[in-house]
């Protein structure tokens, strides 16, 4: 064969290839909501759910449970089942036939393995697979075993004792309240509540209602202020951390439950709070009370989360009907500022904080300046996931 019938059959061969690449990828139109144009973003570049963030194994994990919550919103408004599925086999990879979570070892009792539980629910609801229940009860049983503050808080994981982080509340909190509701006519429901009384009383900063990322009730840890206890820095992913945590776990309190009118009492002061630290465009800071602070940044992940959280709520009615305006125009400032879409009407969302955490080795001081210079990355989970959730809840 000459050289030039080797040249045309290698590139017949080579556009062959790509052509089949394609056509395994989602298409999406120029036309269609921003929220099926994150989610189909999303399954091109992870088809398996494992993979979010460019992981390299299957991992139970807050990332995936946080984006594929969003997932089944979207699923639950649309039917299409291409959403479904996709829950279902990140499950299916995680879980084996005897109902055991992959590589989970409940004596790290680490808060975040808890998250992914709140997708089992409705999988055994549709499917009646008993491996989904096994592991929904397994993960009860953490909550039960799960060591406490002084208080009765509970600590984010083994390794930091006396501490409660502000994502713990949405890592627990709603799987907790789903669980007690469904399985237990509601008698956890105080204990939960008594999570969010702790950081209302603890975390909050006393000048500008807004969260601290932790707090060490022993103050013992280098991070924490010897008189309060809490870290040095107001995140504006903590922010939506804790607002996320109230929208969703006030799905399962009964309005004539005597803690519910406290935590609908505490989603309005947040609201009010964190809209008070907007930025003129309607977004949100790294470091969300300090504007001014050299290499501060408007960050897209707790913005998203944060719109997302006002929209729900005032949907349901804790917050007031202007909230759902505020969120509005918060969201389109965010595809202004973050959002860009390409050829094939895939997003990329810029701006989005890398994972920030406190002690461990090296020691992570939690400071303002240390929150500033953490690099940003595009497309992180934390902002796919809380605009998906945020467009889904505006029908957008």
């Amino acid at each position: 064969m000459s050289f030039s019938k080797i040249a045309v059959v290698l590139f017949l061969f080579i556009c062959g290839l790509s052509l089949a690449q394609n056509t395994n990828k989602n298409v999406i139109s120029a036309n269609a909501k921003w929220s099926e144009k994150a989610a189909v973003t999303i399954l091109n570049k992870y088809p398996k759910a494992w993979q979010i963030d460019g992981t390299e194994k299957p991992k139970w994990d807050y990332k995936m449970s946080l984006t594929l919550s969003a997932f089944e919103k979207l699923y639950q408004k649309t039917k299409d089942k291409k959403y479904f599925d996709y829950i279902k086999e990140y499950a299916d990879e995680l879980i084996d036939s005897n109902g055991n979570i992959l590589k989970y070892d409940i004596k790290e009792y680490n808060i975040d393995y808890v998250n992914p539980g709140k997708l089992l629910f409705n999988l055994y609801d549709e499917t009646k697979d008993n491996r989904y229940l096994t592991v929904i009860k397994q993960l009860k049983t953490q909550i039960e075993s799960q060591p406490r503050t002084a208080s009765g808080g509970f600590w984010h994981k083994q390794i930091y004792p006396n501490q409660m982080w502000i994502d713990g509340l949405y890592m627990a909190e709603p799987f907790y309240a789903q669980y007690t509701v469904k399985y237990e006519h509601g008698k956890s429901l105080n204990d939960i509540a008594k999570q969010f009384e702790l950081v209302h009383d603890h975390i909050l900063d006393k000048k500008t209602g807004l969260p601290y990322q932790a707090w060490d009730e022993s103050k013992e840890i280098g991070w924490a202020d010897k008189e309060t206890g809490t870290s040095p820095t107001i995140w504006s992913r903590g922010i939506g951390w804790y607002m996320m945590a109230l929208v969703e776990t006030l799905d399962y309190f009964p309005k004539n439950h005597s803690k519910q009118k406290e935590l609908v009492g505490y989603f309005n002061e947040i609201a009010k709070n964190a809209v008070a630290v907007q930025s003129p465009t309607g977004l949100w800071y790294q470091v969300a009370d300090k504007p001014e602070l050299a290499g501060n940044f408007l960050e897209s992940s707790g913005s998203g989360m944060i719109i997302y959280a006002l929209a729900k709520g005032a949907d349901k009615g804790y917050l007031n009907a202007s909230y759902k305006k505020t969120a509005q125009k918060s969201f389109d400032a965010f595809i202004k500022e973050f959002v860009k879409t390409n050829e094939n009407n895939e997003i990329t969302i810029s701006n989005v904080s890398s994972n920030v955490g406190l002690g461990g080795k090296p020691f992570r001081d939690g400071t303002n300046e240390y929150y500033v210079k953490s690099k940003t990355k595009d497309n992180s989970s934390p902002a796919l996931a809380a605009f998906l959730l945020s467009a889904v809840q505006l029908n957008k």
